[in-house]
């Protein structure tokens, strides 16, 4: 009679990560990868606040409609790329125009190709023969979201930073005043938003959400929920209608490094402990104080910083697309619902890279027989207001007299 075996028994987490969709998006083309093994269960807990929202799902939100996919080392959505430096592994971020003209003051060069492609090969030679310490402290120097692998993993997530008393609410029906743009910041306001938050998205007439200029169908799943506001923050006028709304807002939620805020004349701690807003969301790439405060962060290398990332042979590749970004929205929308709930006034200090090191850990195998599911985005609420279309109706609401 033929012996009979036990079938191998799989790990949930990696079946988990596979039928997310996120599975899709990690790995190398030909090889898709497991998770990091705290990173499943991780965002699982994150999620519970909100009924219904299927958390590892989120982190391929954007690919599913921009139609990414894993590319090893290199960012799904391409500006990011994972280089070996003479030393240690570095996250090189270029996804702004910007960022890649600074590439020769960076690498104290007077000859780079002008084409990306051409730029990103000589790079890549420039990064092998040099230190990585000496390569972050130049490009840190220059604004550059330019990281060590690994050299933020053991940042804070979250400090809460109490400014008095105040009686705990419920968001339903909360004046949510949304200034951050992009992926994290728009995903917390989103996720208020669907849980009953009045949020109104604040932007700059001069620089609009970046996002807008992206597709239509993931800004709108971030911010279809969402009335607009749009306003000259050049203008006198328009700071004062800027400062009018942080003051009667329930929860402001800013992405912004803190000296682009007090440049306007609003400083968190004094608007929060001054009887403004209950709560305030301040989101950065390494937190609001100490080392690293003021870093330019994107969601690719702040999860690299974090050691957020997956092997192979020895080799780190991206984790799923930008992940930091979507964790720290998650992250965010459940810090702030809780504080609500529990009363005072806070400013709660969000960093990205301290979210992703919390969720870090070694790669999970995958076992023979696991499939990728093809990322998937949830229905936007509708389509996003045109920028500025609810100024007047909101500012008239509020009480603003001009």
């Amino acid at each position: 009679m033929p012996r009979r075996y036990p079938a191998p028994v799989r790990d949930p987490r990696v079946e988990r990560w596979a039928t997310s969709g996120a599975m899709a998006l990690t790995g190398l083309p030909d090889l898709p990868l497991g998770p990091p093994e705290a990173l499943v269960e991780g965002i699982e807990q994150l999620a519970r606040p909100f009924p219904g929202l299927d958390g590892p799902a989120l982190l391929g939100e954007r690919a599913a409609l921009m139609g990414l996919w894993r590319r090893g080392a290199t960012s799904c959505g391409g500006s990011c790329r994972l280089l070996a430096a003479a030393d240690g592994f570095l996250a090189v971020n270029l996804p702004r125009a910007e960022d890649m003209e600074s590439v020769p003051a960076w690498l104290e060069l007077d000859d780079v190709p002008a084409s990306a492609p051409a730029t990103w090969a000589a790079l890549a030679g420039e990064v092998a023969r040099r230190s990585a310490d000496e390569l972050v402290a130049r490009g840190t120097l220059l604004g550059l979201p330019v990281v060590r692998v690994g050299e933020a993993a053991s940042r804070p997530a979250l400090s809460r930073v109490p400014l008095g008393a105040a009686p705990a609410r419920p968001l339903e029906g909360a004046v949510v005043v949304d200034l951050s743009a992009l992926w994290a910041g728009p995903l917390c306001g989103d996720l208020l938003a669907r849980r009953g938050a009045r949020v109104v998205k604040v932007e700059s007439t001069a620089r609009p959400d970046g996002a807008r200029r992206g597709p239509a169908a993931f800004f709108d799943l971030l911010n279809g929920a969402k009335r607009s506001v749009a306003l000259d923050f050049g203008d006198v006028a328009g700071r004062r209608a800027l400062c009018h709304l942080v003051q009667r807002a329930d929860v402001v939620i800013e992405a912004s490094r803190p000296r682009a805020l007090e440049q306007l004349g609003i400083r968190a701690a004094d608007c929060v402990g001054g009887g403004g807003p209950q709560v305030w969301v301040s989101i950065t790439g390494y937190g609001r104080s100490g080392e690293g405060a003021g870093r330019v962060a994107f969601g690719d290398d702040a999860a690299a910083a974090a050691g957020l990332v997956v092997r192979h042979d020895g080799a780190p590749l991206f984790c799923a697309d930008a992940v930091a970004d979507p964790l720290t929205g998650l992250t965010a929308a459940g810090a702030c619902i809780e504080a609500l709930g529990r009363g005072g006034r806070w400013l709660l200090d969000v960093s990205m890279a301290g979210v992703a090191a919390g969720l870090a850990g070694p790669t999970l195998a995958v076992e023979p027989g696991i499939e990728p599911a093809t990322p998937r985005a949830r229905r936007p609420a509708g389509p996003a207001p045109a920028s500025g279309a609810d100024t007047a109706q909101v500012l008239a609401e509020l009480g603003y007299a001009g």
